[in-house]
C-alpha cells in the first residue's frame, strides 16, 4: 500500500476536525505550563490550510506539504507556527515531485521534519516539547521500514510510540519554552505540544489504514 497525495489531502482534513474538535483541550493544557493559546492557534492556522487545499490537491506531496507549512507560518502565533510550519516544509522538501508514497518515504520525511524542529527548537527528547513525542514516532517508522513491516502495522507503530512520547512529558521539568519559566512547577503535565503532535500522526494512522 502507498500513499496518495489525495490520502494526504484526506488526513489534513481529518485533522483540522480533531483539532476543532480538542481545541479546548489543547488551550487547557497550554494554560497551565504556557499562554493558552495552542488549541486556539492551531484551529486558526488549520482552518486557514483547509482554504488552501483545493488549489493544491492536484499537486505532488511535497507542494502540498510546503503550502501547508507556509500557510502555518502565516496564521499560527506563538511557538507553535514556526515550529508546525518548519514540520511541512521539511517535509515537503524531503517529498518533493512525489505523488504517493511508501512506508519509508513517510519515515524519512517525518525524519527531516523532526531534525527541522530540532534544529530550530534546539530541543531533544526530555525537554517536555512536540520532540518527546516525534522523535519516538519516527525511529518507530524506520524500524518498522527496516523490518518490512506493511504500511498499516507501520503507522499504527508510530502512532503508539507518539502516544508514549507524549505522556512520557507528565514528570519532566520543562527546558524549553514558555513552560521551563515554570522550572519544578511544570512537572505533573502533559505538553500541550506534544499532545498536538501524537494527535497528528495519531489522524495518520487513522485515515491511511482505512484505505
Amino acid at each position: 500500500m502507498t500513499i496518495t497525495n489525495n490520502d494526504v489531502i484526506k488526513w489534513l482534513q481529518a485533522f483540522d476536525q480533531v483539532i476543532t474538535e480538542k481545541k479546548d483541550y489543547l488551550t487547557e493544557l497550554d494554560s497551565i505550563i504556557g499562554d493558552a493559546d495552542h488549541g486556539a492557534n492551531m484551529f486558526r492556522g488549520f482552518q486557514a490550510v483547509m482554504t488552501k487545499l483545493p488549489s493544491v490537491q492536484d499537486k505532488d506531496i511535497g507542494s502540498i506539504f510546503k503550502t501547508v507549512g507556509m500557510t502555518l507560518l502565516s496564521t499560527v502565533g506563538g511557538a507553535g507556527g514556526p515550529l508546525y510550519s518548519t514540520l511541512f516544509i521539511q517535509a515537503g522538501n524531503r517529498l518533493n515531485g512525489k505523488m504517493e508514497l511508501t512506508l519509508l518515504d513517510w519515515a524519512e520525511a517525518l525524519e527531516a521534519a523532526n531534525n527541522g524542529i530540532v534544529r530550530l527548537g534546539k530541543a531533544e527528547v526530555g525537554d517536555k516539547t512536540m520532540v518527546d513525542a516525534l522523535t519516538p514516532a519516527v525511529q518507530a517508522l524506520l524500524e518498522a521500514s527496516k523490518d518490512g513491516k506493511t504500511m498499516e502495522e507501520g503507522l499504527r507503530m508510530s502512532a503508539d510510540a507518539a502516544k508514549k512520547g507524549m505522556e512520557s512529558t507528565i514528570p519532566l521539568v520543562a527546558r524549553k519554552g514558555r513552560a521551563s519559566y515554570l522550572g519544578e512547577r511544570s512537572a505533573g503535565h502533559q505538553d500541550p505540544g506534544a499532545t498536538s503532535s501524537y494527535l497528528l500522526l495519531e489522524a495518520a494512522a487513522d485515515v491511511w489504514t482505512k484505505k
